[in-house]
């Protein structure tokens, strides 16, 4: 199929992409990488009548550190993200996770602010985001504002993004001390939408006890799924196998209600989430003990 027809602007600075923003409101979708927009245009889901075409605006396009966040402009493609040195040193839940998206090909046009944008539930990115706990700044013609990550994602395919305003920037707190971090997910073909996956964030006291956990799964729910109460049995405990298996158990029986799809039954994912519960657990674990107190 062919999309509907629409209007094309690529302005060249961020200032004019607010402009066509304030003017056209939701009417007026914002391209990024185009890797999902595109085809839900041609199978007519999405029917915009005018394309913002962020590709030409250059401020869009950065990674820093400026002050505890490795920050990322919106427009920051996800294969530069992957080979960056300072996100690889200072946020490495989402070095390891950003491989997992797709293919290279995909990362090549694909972008991190469009991902998260998207607000795909089965998408890396995020539950990555929920995980670490990072921030979104959107700007709009009447200023700018910023976003938690448990505030940002509103259900299927939904953000709290406001007509007006675009996503220009997400922060994504650097690595802590006796802090492990481990993403992992089960497809049935390397770059297929998983199954089911998550991100692991585990935080050791001087006691060798768990301090803090944070467990956030993909694909079984209508957005990143944050498994609280799992993560809550584990503070307090040692870290090994038994505790890992009771909070793999409270995540895929009491945390979760998994949809199901094409490929795996609500079983099987739950059954999948328990399973990489304990492999992300005991992963993330024995990183918290390598890393600097």
């Amino acid at each position: 199929m062919k999309p509907a027809p629409f209007e094309y602007h690529a302005p060249t600075t961020l200032e004019a992409a607010l402009e066509l923003k304030a003017e056209h409101g939701d009417d007026g979708k914002p391209l990024a990488g185009g890797q999902s927009l595109i085809p839900a245009m041609n199978f007519r889901v999405a029917q915009p009548s005018l394309l913002i075409d962020l590709n030409h605006v250059p401020e869009l396009r950065h990674i820093s550190k400026p002050n505890g966040a490795v920050h990322i402009g919106s427009m920051t493609l996800q294969s530069t993200a992957e080979r960056d040195p300072l996100v690889a040193e200072h946020a490495p839940l989402l070095h390891e996770a950003i491989p997992n998206i797709a293919h290279p090909q995909i990362r090549n046009r694909g972008t991190i602010g469009g991902s998260l944008a998207h607000a795909d539930p089965a998408s890396e990115l995020p539950v990555v985001a929920l995980a670490l706990g990072a921030r979104f700044r959107a700007q709009s013609k009447a200023g700018e504002r910023w976003i938690e990550a448990k505030d940002f994602f509103a259900g299927l395919f939904a953000t709290t993004l406001q007509p007006d305003e675009l996503l220009v920037e997400i922060a994504f707190p650097t690595k802590m001390a006796r802090t492990g971090y481990c993403f992992t997910e089960v497809a049935r073909r390397h770059g297929d939408y998983a199954m089911a996956g998550l991100a692991a964030v585990v935080t050791l006291g001087a006691d060798d006890k768990v301090s803090e956990a944070r467990l956030v799964y993909l694909n079984v729910g209508d957005g990143p799924l944050d498994a609280a109460n799992a993560a809550s049995s584990l503070a307090g405990e040692a870290p090994n196998a038994a505790a890992f298996k009771e909070a793999g158990r409270i995540a895929s029986q009491e945390d979760m209600s998994p949809y199901g799809n094409i490929h795996a039954t609500p079983e099987y994912q739950r059954h999948l989430s328990a399973v990489l519960t304990e492999r992300a657990l005991h992963t993330a674990t024995e990183r918290a003990k390598a890393a600097h107190a």
